[in-house]
């Protein structure tokens, strides 16, 4: 079962879903956000002590236009490790999560020791550009983000139709709080540098990605790899029948990846 709760940072309110038993994982979502019946965090719980907290802009955390460049996020990212009161958790991030678990391994390296990747963005290849998600409407987004795209017009809709105008203003409300927090990192690219502080990071790392993710498509998993120069082990887990969004169709696979390399 994961719950929803409340911790301030500098005067702000932050909310992070909690929930499971063991060791301590900190979940950063990427730009759709997490909820509690995420099936990834819900799986996640099975084995570990999860916090996911929300990046402000998204759910009940309060916006903070103080966070205004990548540094800023990756600095936020640390001072709510600090806040939950968590030592070298395992730190879990999916697509724009991904690229700030990675910033936050790389800005401290004796301050993660073990990390987990899923999709995540951050890179630019120019032979493979990423679609612009911003300007993507919801009848463009599940076969965007998803390898079976009914499963995902489901998810994404909560089986409301996505042609529906108050469903198309609702998303429209929503996604212009939400992308304004992940415009920060992502827009027009999601080229911040990071391939140029990849070498820093210690952590030992295992990349997931799906097969069929059309949004950041596999290549960039060899990427990633080939930044990661300072990694004694990088481990690599390529799931079928999944896209972008892969706790969402194969958590079950993400949960097998991570005990596979060993977390």
């Amino acid at each position: 079962m994961i719950s929803e709760r409340e911790i301030t940072l500098r005067g702000r309110r932050v909310a992070v879903l909690t929930g499971g038993a063991g060791r301590d994982l900190v979940f950063l979502h990427g730009t759709g956000g997490a909820t509690a019946d995420d099936p990834l965090l819900l799986r996640l719980a099975e084995r570990y002590r999860v916090h996911a907290p929300l990046l402000p802009g998204f759910g009940a955390s309060e916006d903070a236009p103080e966070l205004r460049e990548m540094l800023d996020v990756t600095l936020h990212g640390f001072d709510v490790i600090d806040a939950l009161g968590l030592a070298r958790p395992l730190l879990v991030g999916h697509s724009m999560g991904g690229m700030i678990a990675a910033e936050m391994a790389a800005i401290a390296p004796r301050e993660v020791d073990d990390l987990a990747l899923i999709a995540p963005a951050g890179l630019w290849l120019e032979s493979h550009p990423i679609p612009d998600l911003f300007a993507a409407l919801p009848h463009q987004l599940p076969a965007l983000l998803f390898h079976d795209v009914a499963l995902g017009e489901r998810l994404l809709t909560g089986g409301l139709n996505l042609e529906d105008p108050q469903f198309l203003i609702d998303f429209l409300v929503r996604n212009a709080r939400q992308l304004g927090m992940a415009g920060k990192l992502l827009f027009p690219i999601p080229d911040r540098g990071l391939a140029d502080r990849l070498y820093r990071i210690r952590a030992r790392t295992l990349l997931i990605w799906g097969e069929s993710d059309r949004m950041i498509p596999p290549v960039y998993a060899d990427a990633f790899a080939a930044g990661l120069v300072g990694v004694a082990a990088v481990h690599r887990a390529l799931i079928p029948a999944a896209g972008h969004l892969i706790g969402a169709e194969r958590p079950e696979a993400v949960m097998a990846a991570l005990a596979s390399a060993g977390f």
